[in-house]
């Protein structure tokens, strides 16, 4: 081989090694890109993780849980709890209620339930009695006394805009079904109804302390508030019991009447509560049947005991204990 030959070798090897190592540097390029790709891509799932997990703890333990029927579902239970027979009420009557538990003196325990007259300036609204209601969505109890609140009201007026919830996950008799006052309205001849669902029903953070707060929803006025630490101040003055019930300021319910309550829901569905309510002899109606019952005695008192509808000769009697 001559000189010339071994120089153009010598130059097409090199020119080969050049070539090899230029494409061995691209290689190592497209190595540390894909690496630094799928890092990116790793930071960015384990970010969307984390805001998944953020937005699904916005609804807190309130996802654990069912909030009940929608629809033409709702719709139909809706009906149904609205427009409960007077034949079955009066059926009922008192029901399994503890008429212990209503009537003059029963104000003396401040941080037990009671239904009782007081003694104040009439609460009135548009010219009409009203009704208040103090509670929050994640109260076992509120969940409970929603029922048969919604059963008396409906025998003076109509409610649209209700849906269901459950009570929270968290605290004592969990999951109750229930309906929310917030976001419905409420029309009457006879009366008017205010309601105030102080916090939804579950707590910052999906935490499950009890130290950590529930979400906020509504919060009292200062005359509302004002009433509740007057007949409800449980044993330090700033409010006892809830559900707080306010009947025009001449009688109020704290808490749930004794002889039914959220354990008497318990592992039930809206489905047979709305089923049982219609059948005087089941214990769902003689507990939110009876408990209605007695809210509907307060109310005819303010009404002069009308509409006749309501204000039965069966409703008349518990009127008398009260």
């Amino acid at each position: 081989m001559g000189k010339a030959s071994k120089g153009k070798g010598e130059n097409t090897r090199q020119a080969k090694i050049a070539a090899q190592r230029a494409a061995a540097r691209r290689a190592e390029r497209r190595r540390r890109i894909l690496i630094a790709s799928g890092s990116v891509v790793v930071v960015v799932a384990v970010v969307l993780t984390f805001v998944l997990v953020k937005l699904n703890s916005k609804s807190g333990t309130a996802a654990t849980a069912s909030n009940g029927p929608t629809g033409a579902a709702l719709t139909s239970l809706v009906s149904q709890v609205t427009s409960v027979p007077q034949s079955t009420l009066d059926a009922v009557g008192g029901g399994s209620i503890d008429s212990s538990d209503v009537g003059p003196g029963t104000t003396s325990n401040p941080s037990g339930s009671y239904l009782a007259p007081v003694t104040g300036s009439a609460l009135t609204s548009g010219g009409k009695p009203e009704v208040l209601y103090v509670g929050a969505e994640f109260c076992p109890y509120c969940a409970a006394e929603r029922w048969p609140m919604i059963v008396a009201l409906s025998r003076f007026g109509t409610f649209s805009g209700l849906s269901t919830i459950h009570s929270s996950s968290t605290d004592s008799y969990p999951n109750t079904p229930t309906f929310t006052f917030y976001g419905s309205t409420y029309t009457s001849q006879y009366i008017n109804f205010t309601s105030v669902e102080e916090t939804k029903n579950y707590r910052v953070g999906n935490s499950t302390s009890q130290t950590a707060s529930y979400v906020t929803l509504q919060t009292p006025t200062a005359a509302q508030e004002q009433l509740v630490n007057q007949y409800d101040p449980g044993t330090n003055g700033q409010g006892g019991p809830i559900p707080f019930i306010d009947i025009g300021n001449k009688y109020v319910e704290v808490g749930n009447l004794a002889g039914y309550g959220p354990a008497n829901l318990t592992g039930l569905t809206w489905s047979k509560i709305e089923a049982d309510l219609s059948n005087p002899s089941s214990a769902v109606a003689k507990g939110i049947d009876g408990s209605a019952n007695y809210l509907t005695a307060a109310i005819c008192k303010l009404t002069n005991n009308q509409p006749a509808s309501a204000c039965t000769t069966a409703v008349k009697a518990l009127e008398a204990k009260l």
